[in-house]
């Protein structure tokens, strides 16, 4: 990537019973995840890129501007680094409704570009909000108003630090769509950090992976997915996200079959126009492997796969990487079925998948 296309930085910061030593470079489109497990750094980094962090030193160049050279002594301040800042919290001014909120961020531009307030409201279905208070609104309608504020003070680019974390599943599903939505429609990068793999397996296009302060993986989504950093990280979370596309619906069964590099896949439901571009996660846990293709299941999906590697192991079971067409996936099996089916890189097995989650990309 070309420096005017990127956010390249780098910051330390010493605290007594943590560092954090981060060098990087992110792109200046899309929505890049920050993630990993509570106390890896991720707000840190987030406050450091903000201003908010004095005793950090660093260097931050965005889109070849230089915001901070600590060893020139030149730093901008807070209010001059034209960021748009999500909390955990929404941390609205409750004698503010709504509309009033949302203009609040307007008010913070620096300049007259970016997208119009009727827009953002559209884009995250505030219409009928507006004349409320926050007393009255739900917690992930009140996310949504933040994200609005967030996005009219025409940013350069939006930090978003775990906005689902403080909701509960009901209002993570009401959230959700909007910004499987900003996710395709806005132009605002955004640096997502989240400890919820779903999450950014569903919104994200680049992933950097933080472990005790320090990046272990990083670059396109799906690369970093399938690595040693992730799926010893993501815990019963491990898994891949491949692409595809819907091929046909059969409304007797409700189901849409998915095609890919790699064969086809059935999922529940119907799961977009024919042709639409998806995006198809798939848990680790919910793969199985065999030598023999069963020829009585009940899974539906059983598709042929070359193993590549084993790249993760605990004291019960492995991480097996696949090679379906040019996809790769992740299966979770036991120890006990590696030395039993003799399973090692390079065999051609086959390949039960129990369950996909499906998203429309475009």
């Amino acid at each position: 990537m070309s420096p005017g296309a990127t956010i390249q930085l780098r910051y330390k910061l010493q605290r007594e019973n943590f560092a954090l030593d981060i060098d990087t470079e992110l792109p200046m489109h899309g929505i890049t995840a920050v993630f990993g497990q509570s106390g890896a750094g991720k707000t840190t980094l987030l406050r450091c890129i903000a201003g908010l962090e004095d005793a950090a030193t660093g260097h931050l160049v965005v889109a070849g501007d230089t915001w901070e050279d600590s060893s020139a002594g030149a730093s901008r301040s807070v209010h001059e680094r034209n960021i748009g800042y999500v909390f955990q919290e929404p941390r609205l001014f409750d004698h503010l409704n709504v509309r009033a909120n949302i203009e609040y961020g307007q008010r913070r531009r620096n300049h007259s570009n970016g997208a119009g307030i009727d827009q953002v409201i559209e884009l995250l279905g505030l219409q009928q909000l507006l004349a409320r208070s926050p007393s009255e609104l739900s917690g992930g309608e009140a996310q949504r108003v933040a994200i609005a504020r967030a996005l009219l003070c025409s940013p350069r680019f939006v930090l978003m630090d775990e906005p689902l974390a403080s909701l509960d599943q009901g209002r993570r599903d009401e959230i959700l769509p909007f910004l499987d939505r900003l996710h395709v429609e806005s132009r605002v990068p955004i640096i997502y950090v989240s400890h919820n793999i779903d999450e950014v397996c569903r919104l994200c296009d680049q992933l950097v992976v933080i472990d005790a302060g320090r990046v272990v993986a990083e670059g396109e989504l799906q690369d970093v997915l399938v690595s040693t950093a992730v799926a010893g990280l993501g815990g019963d979370q491990a898994g891949s996200v491949i692409q595809g596309r819907a091929d046909s619906y059969d409304a007797e069964d409700d189901l849409t079959r998915l095609t890919f590099s790699g064969g086809s896949f059935w999922v529940p439901g119907k799961a977009g126009a024919s042709g639409a571009a998806l995006r198809i996660r798939i848990r680790a846990n919910d793969v199985s492997l065999c030598r023999v293709k069963p020829e009585q299941s009940t899974i539906l999906n059983v598709v042929p796969a070359v193993i590549d590697k084993m790249p993760f192991a605990d004291s019960a079971s492995v991480l097996v990487r696949l090679l379906l067409g040019s996809e790769r996936i992740v299966a979770r099996v036991t120890q006990r079925s590696v030395r039993e089916l003799d399973l090692k890189p390079g065999d051609e097995v086959f390949a039960q998948i129990k369950s996909v989650t499906v998203r429309a990309t475009s």
